[in-house]
């Protein structure tokens, strides 16, 4: 989890606050009660006056200048959009831009044929691969053991059979060199970045203004832009999933570089060292951890990233994902989603014991060396001969064929389908209740507003809740939205987002209290949460497309389920945070639990609510962008649209661009909520610019 500050300690009130009941004694050196009464009108009272008055003139516009599209047709705009990708399209043969990508598209195809040729098919005349499944195994293993530990080790070699024996060996390799090409060209682009970034304070806050945009967008519209200039199939996929990837390696290691201790560089520059001694032998070997934790948000993302690109025909364990998806056949994408799963677990485990053995080594407490080396050398010669026996005997070069996977998808199915039969009464009356009583509501009041009247309604309340700073922002979005002749669809996609925000921050503060209050809760709950932030969001699409179907509420699911591990774990560790003095305090006084919820522990963590909240509705726009793909229409179905017909790539491009902006509004109005709380209110005084990528959050 990111650092949300130093604990709360002997914090008084905000100044001018003036207690409303009068204070009881206390014991005597007890600090006094707890004063959490905001100075002034609370932001919500504006608020619930701007939405009253956007309610009463709805009422008598509604349904006018809602800027809606008749059927799918595409502007001038959006030709005109459309003509711009197919003039370059044309001129690829001439145009320097598309000469440069296409190469690099060539080369990284090339690279992957290669591997593809060692590791996965058939390479003619020789009609096996040149290392066959044992060999693959074994070194795999090895390398387990060598990085990390010997349990790791047992994690991969069980992983990578799990891959065979379940059918699916050669989409799990495809995923794997699509993922670990990314991640290679990652630590070559990536570390460079961190070390500027770490050392160099105008290029620090130059390289975060590039990364917030880039982890503000959301992961399917990065496949827009990529179509043009790469192309579909592996050399598109690679660079989706590079571009991806590399925001975490470079703001986790910048910021480990930076806090390297300035007492030990002082003392190492009394010495006389250059900058680049002092870079490799204490800068970089000091935040070595925290540099292999950024590696580790990189592997997580890229697996993320590669498993989405399998829309613009990404090879990997994405493809039949998606083919069953849009099929809408449980069974057929259970496996390999659980596969993907696998995947994760495997690589987040690994390079996370990588680190965690790195630091000890470091600090001499590696175990016995000796031992160590012989056995890497005995399980290395071991690994040598499965190599050498796989490119010798053909049962160990393919992997033999089993019918598990597809026993366990027809299970799957069954079990499904028993799963629907029992709860589908209720999930459909869940269905209902939250789309009649909540979200068709606030559809009606955004989408068919006219667009001048939502976006003075938007305006007034990114005013109400973020302030000035907030509103030259708000302004150039919302021009930008209307200028791309999607105000609708972006409107149906806020309601969306807001819908799903509003049911990640009730299971954030119901689950997030608990954890804070409780140790066995928080034992009992947060490895699952730690599970949930390891599962890339494309999985979460498919046991909720099977109980709901296709439509705006599944994806809505998906992106309440994608964004709750991230924001409950803000709301625990902020309320866990309050000062146990002050809670004391408060109880001396006879409060009752609730009253101490939310009278103290809420009021005081109101920054980590507001920062749970900023993540929260930026993982629901990731998600409910996603699933346009199974029937959540607006911005997602836009965006998809776009990629798979090249005569709709500009609605595409322009839905792409709309989402964007739609994030970096949303983004941009809780951070500045966020900085207002934390100047006037009487919640804790908090950095808020550590940033949560979008895809596997850290």
């Amino acid at each position: 989890m990111n650092d949300l500050g130093p604990p709360l300690a002997n914090r008084d009130a905000a100044p001018g606050a003036t207690a409303t009941k009068e204070r009881r004694p206390v014991e005597p050196g007890a600090q006094p009660p707890p004063v959490v009464e905001d100075s002034g009108i609370s932001r919500w009272i504006p608020a619930l006056g701007v939405v009253l008055v956007w309610i009463v003139v709805w009422a008598f516009t509604k349904g006018n200048n809602t800027l809606a599209l008749p059927g799918r047709e595409h502007t001038d705009l959006h030709q005109s959009l459309t003509d711009f990708n197919n003039r370059l399209l044309a001129g690829r043969e001439t145009n320097p831009i598309m000469q440069l990508t296409n190469g690099i598209s060539d080369v990284l195809r090339t690279i992957f044929d290669w591997l593809q040729r060692l590791f996965v098919r058939p390479n003619l005349p020789r009609p096996v691969p040149e290392i066959g499944w044992l060999g693959i195994v074994a070194v795999a293993t090895w390398v387990g053991y060598a990085i990390a530990s010997w349990r790791i080790a047992l994690l991969v070699l069980a992983s990578f059979l799990s891959f065979g024996v379940f059918g699916y060996w050669e989409d799990s390799l495809d995923l794997l060199i699509v993922t670990g090409m990314a991640v290679g060209i990652s630590l070559l682009v990536g570390l460079p970045l961190a070390v500027l970034a770490g050392t160099n304070v105008r290029a620090n806050k130059a390289i975060t203004i590039v990364l917030d945009f880039m982890q503000t967008m959301p992961t399917f519209v990065y496949l827009v832009p990529i179509v043009l200039f790469f192309g579909i199939g592996v050399g598109g996929a690679v660079v989706a999933t590079l571009v991806y990837a590399v925001p975490p390696l470079v703001r986790i290691g910048g910021f480990g570089i930076r806090e390297v201790s300035a007492t030990t560089i002082e003392a190492t520059d009394s010495a006389g060292q250059t900058f680049w001694q002092r870079l490799f032998k204490v800068q970089l070997p000091m935040a070595r951890r925290t540099i292999i934790v950024g590696l580790n948000q990189t592997t997580l993302a890229a697996l993320s990233m590669a498993t989405i690109a399998a829309y613009i025909n990404g090879p990997g364990l994405g493809k039949p994902v998606i083919n069953a998806l849009v099929a809408n056949d449980f069974g057929g994408s259970f496996v390999p989603g659980v596969l993907i799963v696998v995947m994760a677990v495997m690589l987040d485990r690994t390079t996370t014991a990588a680190s965690e053995r790195s630091e000890r080594v470091a600090r001499g407490g590696g175990g016995n060396v000796r031992v160590h080396r012989i056995v890497l050398a005995v399980t290395g010669a071991v690994a040598l001969v499965a190599v050498w026996m796989s490119r010798r005997d053909l049962s160990l070069a393919e992997f033999p064929e089993y019918t598990i996977g597809s026993k366990v998808s027809d299970a799957a199915d069954s079990a499904m389908d028993g799963i629907v039969d029992l709860v589908g009464g209720f999930a459909g009356g869940v269905k209902d209740a939250i789309s009649y009583g909540f979200l068709n509501p606030m559809q009606s009041l955004l989408a068919e507003s006219p667009w001048w009247l939502a976006a003075l309604g938007i305006l007034a309340l990114a005013v109400v809740f973020g302030g000035v700073r907030a509103l030259l922002t708000t302004v150039v979005c919302l021009a930008g939205i209307w200028y791309l002749d999607l105000w609708h669809d972006a409107m149906l996609t806020l309601t969306m987002v807001l819908v799903g925000t509003v049911l990640v921050m009730l299971l954030a503060l119901v689950f997030g209290v608990s954890m804070a209050r409780n140790r066995w809760v928080d034992l009992g709950i947060r490895p699952l949460l730690d599970a949930g932030q390891t599962i890339p969001p494309f999985v979460y699409l498919i046991p909720v497309l099977a109980l709901f179907g296709s439509s705006r509420f599944t994806a809505i699911v998906a992106g309440v389920v994608y964004a709750a591990p991230a924001a409950i774990k803000l709301v625990a560790d902020g309320v866990k945070a309050v000062s146990p003095t002050t809670i004391e305090a408060g109880r001396s006084t006879g409060q009752t639990t609730w009253q101490e919820i939310t009278k103290v522990q809420l009021p005081m963590a109101k920054g980590s609510l507001v920062l749970a909240t900023n993540q929260g509705l930026l993982y629901v726009l990731a998600m409910v962008v996603i699933g346009g793909l199974v029937g959540a229409q607006a911005l997602g179905y836009d965006v998809a649209l776009g990629i798979s017909r090249s005569e709709e790539w500009g609605k595409g491009a322009a839905g792409g661009l709309t989402i964007v902006l739609l994030g970096v509004m949303l983004d941009r109005i809780t951070r500045a909520a966020a900085d207002v709380r934390r100047d006037d209110g009487p919640g804790p005084r908090r950095a808020f610019n550590v940033r949560l990528p979008i895809g596997p959050p850290s």
